[in-house]
């Protein structure tokens, strides 16, 4: 009997994939995995050194849910832009059977890497926002703060640090035309990260930084950072004393991070130990608490788990089958 596999391209991902909608699936995803109930095998890391790439591979499966995802991203920095790609991969849980082909270019990191970031500040951020200060100007420079823009509506003003001015200058440009940005925000460049951090109630960093950009004595006593740019052992985006220094930790998964994230670099350092810190799950479940007032600082260490990857292939699939999109393919 033919077997058949749906194919779905990026501009189908990207009719069905909205950042809100991701931002619940990923948060109930991070419930899961910190208690218990999904599956998370060790991250396939491979580098392609002679062309600036890397290459991560991720999977995970959620207990009762129909399917499991395996997910492989690609960066290869060697041009002048970013070469993002990747492809997800959903498999019948029941069977181990293909069910769906996503080839959507990486959109679906892109997506759920915002979206935890969403969760991250749903729990952690201040009440009130009125500056963002973001370290970055790729593609989720663009996704954290569409994803606070979901939980946190209010802010102000957004400044933006990177090492190449003319992609400040363009991404600053791209932000202040997107239809999520909150009326009358400014958003502007800065020179060094210093002058982006001053005065911010958050603080995105998404680099791909090999050494701390961020500095705790730059930042307000009462900030949230999210940090998502060390998804590997080699990256570094906070100085240890950031962590060192906070009020609360908090990680997407306590062993990864641990071995890959900014909280390795502060292990290592002596400066915290991964039980100091708490996992977003436990908060979502509510065993645990996020900020609990607006004088606290608070750190998220996002590297990035399986479990976001396939929330968000869930919602794409059945969304994308309810509006009989994508290419049946029989094999």
């Amino acid at each position: 009997m033919p077997r058949e596999v749906l194919l779905l391209r990026r501009e189908e991902v990207g009719r069905v994939l909205d950042m809100a909608s991701c931002i619940d699936a990923v948060e109930a995803a991070f419930a899961a995995y910190s208690q218990g109930r999904a599956e998370l095998p060790s991250v396939i890391h491979l580098d392609v050194p002679e062309h600036q790439g890397e290459i991560h591979v991720k999977a995970g499966h959620l207990h009762g849910v129909p399917h499991y995802a395996v997910k492989v991203a690609s960066g290869f920095y060697e041009a002048d832009l970013p070469a993002i790609d990747g492809l997800v991969l959903v498999f019948d849980a029941t069977t181990g059977a293909p069910e769906a082909f996503l080839l959507d270019d990486g959109l679906i990191t892109d997506v759920r890497t915002g979206a935890a970031g969403g969760v991250a500040a749903r729990y952690l951020a201040p009440s009130t926002v009125g500056r963002v200060a973001i370290a970055g100007t790729g593609q989720q420079a663009r996704q954290q703060l569409e994803a606070l823009a979901c939980v946190r509506p209010g802010f102000g003003s957004v400044a933006v640090w990177g090492r190449n001015p003319e992609r400040v200058q363009s991404c600053v440009e791209d932000l202040r035309v997107r239809s999520w940005l909150p009326e009358g925000c400014l958003v502007e460049g800065a020179e060094t990260v210093q002058a982006a951090l001053e005065g911010a109630d958050v603080v995105l960093t998404c680099t791909a930084s090999r050494e701390p950009l961020v500095r705790a004595e730059w930042l307000a006593p009462s900030v949230h950072v999210t940090a998502i740019g060390s998804d590997g052992a080699d990256k570094q985006e906070l100085d240890v004393g950031v962590l060192g220094g906070a009020d609360l930790v908090v990680v997407d998964g306590r062993t990864q991070a641990t071995a890959i994230g900014e909280l390795h670099h502060a292990v290592n350092a002596g400066r915290l130990l991964p039980e100091d810190t708490v996992e977003l799950g436990e908060i979502v479940a509510g065993e645990r608490v996020g900020r609990t007032d607006d004088h606290q600082r608070t750190v998220c260490d996002l590297t990035g788990i399986g479990v976001q990857d396939v929330a968000a292939a869930a919602v794409v699939l059945e969304r994308a089958r309810s509006l009989g999109l994508g290419e049946t393919l029989r094999l």
